[in-house]
């Protein structure tokens, strides 16, 4: 299976710049992207995959702590927070809102122990991932048995008339909309820089695949609203 970024994906320290110096208005671009809901439908999201109170989770690629912020709601705090994010502007936000115990690093080199966690989750960050199998193992390594995993994903849809759609929404309206409402031309930079990621990453059946081979059982897919992908599967 490749291991390659998604094309239009940038080189590790190019993208730790981008999301640094975006750090500052990453939540009213995800917020504008999804119509005021993307709190919200992580939260459902995290339901459908399982989590529960209790339960110890490791948020890969944290960003600002968007995945940890729905985790808490859906749980009532009754949850413990260790994310992983390979910029810290992104992080500074993150625990600045959340108690979130936090590691710089990536998701190939988990900087976490052996079998701590219940729930791993990441959130619309695989397609900046250069090696899924890596991500992966590291996903399976550091699960407790019977532990859930959760991945959120873009897709773009496969019919003409969605790719039209979805290509102009993603890749000419939020960008241009994004600049408009922030005053800043990064929000511009970050919506086409997602819109080509988006645009040129590897179907659900890999994804599917690259867990299957990490160990994983139980993988599904659900698609949402078209185009927001749903990846569960479960530690056994």
């Amino acid at each position: 299976m490749s291991t390659e970024p998604s094309p239009g994906a940038l080189d590790p320290a190019e993208l730790r710049q981008l999301f640094d110096e975006s750090a500052g208005i990453y939540d009213r671009v995800d917020a504008l992207g999804s119509v005021g809901r993307g709190l919200l439908y992580r939260q459902e999201a995290l339901a459908r995959a399982g989590l529960q109170a209790g339960a110890k989770v490791l948020d890969v690629a944290c960003g600002t702590g968007l995945m940890s912020e729905a985790a808490t709601k859906l749980t009532h705090g009754q949850v413990t927070l260790v994310g992983v994010d390979p910029s810290p502007g992104m992080s500074a936000r993150a625990r600045a809102k959340l108690p979130l115990e936090f590691h710089e690093g990536v998701a190939e080199a988990l900087p976490v122990p052996d079998g701590a966690f219940d729930f791993v989750m990441m959130g619309y960050a695989l397609r900046h991932v250069p090696d899924w199998n890596r991500a992966f193992r590291e996903f399976a390594r550091v699960m407790r048995p019977g532990g859930h995993v959760l991945i959120l994903e873009i897709t773009r849809p496969a019919s003409f008339v969605g790719k039209v759609i979805f290509d102009g929404y993603f890749g000419g309206l939020l960008p241009a909309l994004g600049w408009l409402f922030t005053g800043k031309i990064r929000a511009w930079q970050l919506y086409r820089y997602y819109w080509r990621t988006m645009a040129g990453a590897r179907p659900p059946s890999a994804v599917l695949a690259a867990l299957d081979q990490a160990g994983f059982a139980l993988a599904v897919h659900r698609l949402k609203y078209g185009c927001l992908s749903e990846y569960t599967a479960k530690k056994i």
